[in-house]
């Protein structure tokens, strides 16, 4: 339902601001660009479901020989302590806390291809235990706050764009990115915790937030004694390596249990090319909506009006240039992924905006279209409270990416 809301209020908001420009400011020309918009958008939807095909087919079928072989069961009792505390309704050794698990690592890499196929497949396990098939479960909305919240460890993609566009050091945002994103993922954790009333001071979960904050620190620690090549160069190599290692384990484990993986991978790539054509209607929805809102101006009007009301309160407006990427990265990873590559070129790819503009796109994902992608795949649309917590986690990682960008670059 909130969805629904926050869908047509694009709409209207565009088409009020459209009206407005055209009238007032004499622009003949908005309604045609928003028409255009929104056919570039449906094609756009369409191409990146379509596109989604192929990954989604490899992964799910390796996580299908994953299941069969046992290798995701045993992921289960791994991460068990810590994923019961932050989803107690899912039963224990259901092979869902593995598929979790895996996505969870994977998103920690920067590993996004591989991320959303796992997600996937966790959100259709979820689905089978889901009491109420037509609304969103409380696993449900904690997995995907955490998702949405962008939490990244290895922020390679975003250091290879500072690289193609000359940056003196393309990894000098890596520590920012690893603090902002390590913000924004808690706030999220918490936030939905409170909804739910889970109790954050069991010795589990109380561990699993003190190893997390030890485990950034050392990882911080490490990158910040090497220079920007080996950067570049250890996360990369580490990343690519794991996943490789886990396609390489997966297949070791189907043939030690002794069962035909070929066929397993078929049957598993099979569920990807159905799910890939699922998502489709609900990707050309939300991102339509996105580009309607994005031709009419009004974010641009948004913007300008932020930029006078910090200005007229005395603060610094250094950051008021970066707005449209902390915007529009809820509403669409490419169009804030434009924009952060528009602000490089435009003040340079070593300037105080295209830092924050780098910060905040590596260290929060693409909040309505995780939305729209998740529970698109299996058919809800009674979201509940799911765009709330993750907003606020949003918000906490635009706040957090303001403060270390003036911390380590003002």
């Amino acid at each position: 339902m909130v969805l629904n809301y926050i869908w047509i209020a694009f709409f209207l908001i565009a088409f009020v601001i459209a009206i407005g420009k055209m009238i007032i400011g004499g622009d003949v020309q908005v309604f045609t660009d928003i028409i255009n918009a929104s056919f570039d958008s449906a094609k756009t939807g369409f191409e990146i479901s379509i596109g989604l095909t192929g990954i989604l087919s490899l992964w799910l079928g390796i996580m299908k020989i994953g299941e069969r072989s046992g290798v995701i069961q045993t992921f289960s009792r791994w991460a068990a302590p810590v994923l019961r505390g932050l989803f107690p309704g899912i039963p224990d050794g259901h092979p869902a806390v593995g598929s979790i698990f895996m996505n969870f690592c994977a998103n920690l890499l920067g590993l996004d291809n591989a991320s959303t196929p796992m997600g996937l497949k966790a959100f259709q396990q979820l689905q089978s235990i889901n009491p109420h098939k037509d609304r969103a479960s409380d696993a449900m909305i904690m997995f995907l706050v955490i998702n949405a919240s962008g939490l990244t460890l290895l922020p390679v993609t975003i250091m290879m764009y500072r690289a193609q566009l000359g940056a003196a050091n393309p990894s000098d945002v890596f520590l920012p990115i690893m603090l902002t994103t390590f913000t924004s993922t808690i706030v999220g954790i918490l936030a939905v915790c409170v909804r739910q009333r889970i109790n954050i001071f069991k010795k589990n979960l109380l561990l699993f937030f003190l190893g997390a904050f030890i485990f950034i620190g050392s990882i911080i620690f490490i990158f910040n004694s090497l220079d920007k090549e080996q950067v570049n160069l250890y996360s990369t190599v580490f990343a690519n390596t794991f996943l490789f290692t886990i396609i390489c384990g997966f297949l070791l484990a189907g043939v030690r249990k002794h069962i035909n993986v070929y066929e397993t991978f078929v049957e598993g790539a099979k569920e990807g090319f159905k799910t890939a054509v699922t998502i489709i209607p609900y990707m050309v929805a939300i991102l339509v909506a996105i580009g309607v809102f994005r031709a009419s101006g009004a974010m641009d009007f948004l913007i300008d009006v932020v930029r006078q009301g910090v200005k007229a309160l005395g603060f610094n407006t250094d950051f008021v240039e970066a707005l449209p990427t902390m915007l529009m990265k809820p509403l669409s990873g490419s169009g804030a992924r434009g924009m952060m590559i528009d602000a490089m070129k435009v003040y340079g790819p070593d300037s105080f905006v295209a830092r924050l503009s780098s910060i905040v796109q590596g260290s929060c994902d693409t909040t309505f279209y995780v939305v729209a992608l998740y529970f698109g795949s299996i058919n809800i649309k009674n979201i509940r409270y799911t765009i709330q917590c993750s907003l606020l986690a949003d918000l906490a990682g635009a706040v957090a990416a303001v403060i270390m960008a003036y911390l380590f670059f003002s």
